[in-house]
C-alpha cells in the first residue's frame, strides 16, 4: 500500500479537520499516514517517490495560508522536476471571492510544472455550499483512494 503525507494549509482550521477525516479513511485502506500542520520542505521531500495529498484552503485574496505558503515557495524555489510524485489537492474556498480555491489551484498548477502525477481531479469545496467540507471530502477522499491501490 501507499505512504501518503498529507500537507495542510489552514486559516480556520478546516483544512485540518478535513485531513484528520482523511487520515483513518486511507489508513482503513492500509496506507500508510501522516499529517504535516506546518509542512517543510524536508517532509515534503519524504514522499518524493510516494504520494502527497494537499488539502488547503485559500485566503480572500487566492493566496495560500500562512501555514502551507513557506512549503509552496520551498517548492517552487528550490525543487525541479518531480516527476516520481503522485499527488491529489483538496481546494477549500469561498465563491463569494473572486479568487475560489486559488491556492490549491495554484498548488496543482506548480506539480504539473514540476512533472508530477495527479491522482484524479482536484476537489474544489465551497464553504457558502458546504459549510461541513467532509461531507464532501470524505466520499472524494475513499474514491481517491482506490486510486493508489
Amino acid at each position: 500500500m501507499a505512504q501518503v503525507g498529507i500537507f495542510v494549509g489552514t486559516m480556520y482550521g478546516n483544512a485540518l479537520l478535513v485531513a484528520e477525516e482523511a487520515e483513518p479513511l486511507l489508513a482503513d485502506r492500509g496506507h500508510q499516514v501522516k499529517i504535516f500542520e506546518d509542512p517543510t520542505l524536508d517532509d515534503w521531500q519524504r514522499y518524493a517517490e510516494h504520494v502527497a495529498l494537499v488539502v488547503t484552503s485559500t485566503t480572500g485574496q487566492g493566496e495560500l495560508p500562512d501555514s502551507i505558503a513557506p512549503l509552496f515557495r520551498d517548492i517552487h524555489d528550490k525543487l525541479g522536476h518531480q516527476p516520481t510524485l503522485r499527488y491529489g489537492i483538496i481546494a477549500l474556498g469561498d465563491s463569494s471571492y473572486d479568487h475560489f480555491c486559488g491556492g490549491g489551484k495554484k498548488f496543482d498548477a506548480l506539480l504539473q510544472e514540476h512533472g508530477a502525477t495527479r491522482l484524479g481531479d482536484v476537489l474544489t469545496v465551497d464553504a457558502a455550499e458546504n459549510p461541513e467540507p467532509e461531507e464532501v471530502t470524505s466520499p472524494w477522499i475513499e474514491a481517491w483512494a482506490t486510486l493508489l491501490e
